[in-house]
C-alpha cells in the first residue's frame, strides 16, 4: 500500500515538473521574441554598404593589419548577428564548480546592443535562464529558474551599462566591422602589437585593450570592468581570451574564448565557451 502511494507520489511529481518544464520553454520563447524584436526595431540594418580602403585611413599599424586579416574585399558591414555557444561558466565565486551552459545571442551594430539568452544546468532537470541585455545604451540582467521562477535580477545603472558595453566592445572579433571607426569606435596606439579601442554615445563610454599576435589575430582584450559584489560593483581587472579563429560567412572569427577575472588573491576563470553557429545580418 505505502510503495503504491509512494509510486503515485513521484508520478505526480513527475508529471509537476514536465508541465513546468513544457511552460518554461513556451514562456521563453515568447519573451526571447518579445526581446529580440525590441533590438530589431530600434536597430538600423540593411545598409548593403562594403568595407572600402578608406574605413581603414588613419588607424594604428596593428589594428588595420587585423582588418586586412579578417575581413576579405568588399566585406559587408555588419548590421546584425545571431550566434549560438556552448561551454561552461561558474555562477558564483572562485570556489564554485563550473556548470554547463548553452546560449543564443543576438546583437545590432547601430546602435550597440545584444541579447544573452543562456540556459545553464545546475543538477539532472534542473536549469537556470540567464539573459544579459544591452539595449537602447541601458544594461540589465536577469536569472530565474526554469526561465520562470525570479532568483536574481540586476536593473539598469552606470556601473551595469558600462560593463555591458565594454563586453558588446570585447566581443566585436564576431562581428568585427563593428570595430571600424564609422561604427563608432576610437583607436588609440599603444605599441606594435597593442591599441587601445574606445566607444561612446555621450551617457555610456567604454575602453577595451586589444592585444594582436604575430598573425594579426586579436588574442586578448583586457580593462578594469565593473563585477558584481553582493549588493554593488567592484572595479575588478578583467580580460577576455580569443582563439582558434576560422573563417565563417567570409569573416575569420575565434571559435573559442575564455574570460578571466584577475582578484587579488589569484586569478578565477569564469566562462569558457565555442562559436558553434554564426549568421550576420539575419536578425
Amino acid at each position: 500500500m505505502f510503495s503504491g502511494r509512494i509510486r503515485e507520489r513521484v508520478g505526480g511529481i513527475g508529471i509537476a515538473l514536465l508541465v513546468i518544464v513544457l511552460a518554461s520553454i513556451g514562456w521563453r520563447r515568447r519573451e526571447t521574441a518579445r526581446r529580440v524584436a525590441e533590438l530589431r526595431q530600434a536597430a538600423t540594418t540593411g545598409r548593403e554598404r562594403v568595407v572600402t580602403e578608406d574605413d581603414l585611413d588613419g588607424l594604428p599599424t596593428p589594428v588595420r593589419t587585423y582588418f586586412d586579416t579578417v575581413l576579405q574585399e568588399g566585406q559587408p558591414v555588419i548590421d546584425s548577428v545571431r550566434l549560438e555557444q556552448t561551454g561552461k561558466l561558474r555562477p558564483g565565486d572562485a570556489t564554485s564548480s563550473w556548470k554547463p551552459f548553452t546560449a543564443t545571442q543576438h546583437v545590432t551594430v547601430d546602435p550597440p546592443g545584444f541579447l544573452w539568452d543562456a540556459s545553464v544546468s545546475l543538477a539532472p532537470l534542473v536549469s537556470v535562464r540567464v539573459r544579459d541585455r544591452f539595449h537602447d545604451w541601458t544594461g540589465a540582467a536577469s536569472v530565474s529558474l526554469f526561465g520562470v521562477i525570479p532568483l536574481e535580477r540586476g536593473d539598469s545603472s552606470p556601473e551595469l551599462e558600462e560593463a555591458a558595453l565594454m563586453r558588446y566592445l570585447a566581443e566585436a572579433v564576431w562581428y568585427p566591422t563593428a570595430l571600424l571607426p564609422t561604427a563608432g569606435v576610437e583607436w588609440e596606439s599603444i605599441d606594435e602589437r597593442t591599441a587601445k579601442a574606445t566607444i561612446e554615445n555621450g551617457t555610456v563610454s567604454a575602453s577595451l585593450t586589444f592585444s594582436f599576435t604575430e598573425d594579426d589575430e586579436i588574442a586578448r582584450v583586457h580593462a578594469d570592468r565593473y563585477r558584481r559584489v553582493e549588493d554593488g560593483y567592484e572595479s575588478t581587472p578583467w580580460s577576455g581570451y580569443w582563439r582558434n579563429y576560422e573563417t565563417r560567412n567570409g569573416v575569420r572569427v575565434p571559435t573559442e574564448g575564455e574570460v578571466v577575472w584577475h582578484l587579488p588573491d589569484g586569478d578565477m576563470h569564469a566562462w569558457q565557451g565555442q562559436l558553434t553557429a554564426l549568421q550576420y545580418n539575419k536578425l
